[in-house]
């Protein structure tokens, strides 16, 4: 299991590894995605460590909220709010989970097919 030393994405809260951050929130940052799936494809992400959104959501009321607040000021940001955006969450492995460190992946900018995967 990851732990908050040896997480990705902790180390890019804490600054220790690059990224292009278009939005930081209180309690959030949004990042771009590195290997893009859309032409918008952003990650908003806490600033705490939590696994998933499964486990965010047993030990944090709001954080949830927090992150979907901030991930449609970032579809706002980037001009896909009106068109229309995807929010995805994977939670474990098999659902396509590759970071351990609950992130929102937020998608725009082209059509969206369902379903997806």
């Amino acid at each position: 299991m990851t732990t908050q030393d040896d997480c990705l994405f902790c180390k890019i809260v804490r600054g220790e590894v690059p990224a292009e951050i278009v939005r930081e929130g209180e309690r959030t940052i949004a990042f771009r995605d590195i290997n893009p799936q859309a032409p918008t494809h952003v990650l908003v992400i806490p600033r705490e460590h939590y696994a998933d959104a499964g486990a965010a959501a047993e030990t944090d009321t709001g954080l949830l909220d927090a992150i979907v607040r901030e991930a449609r000021a970032v579809a706002e940001d980037e001009g896909v709010a009106e068109s229309g955006y995807r929010l995805v969450f994977n939670t474990g492995s098999g659902a396509g989970q590759t970071v351990f460190h609950l992130h929102g992946h937020l998608l725009g900018g082209r059509g969206l097919n369902w379903p997806p995967g």
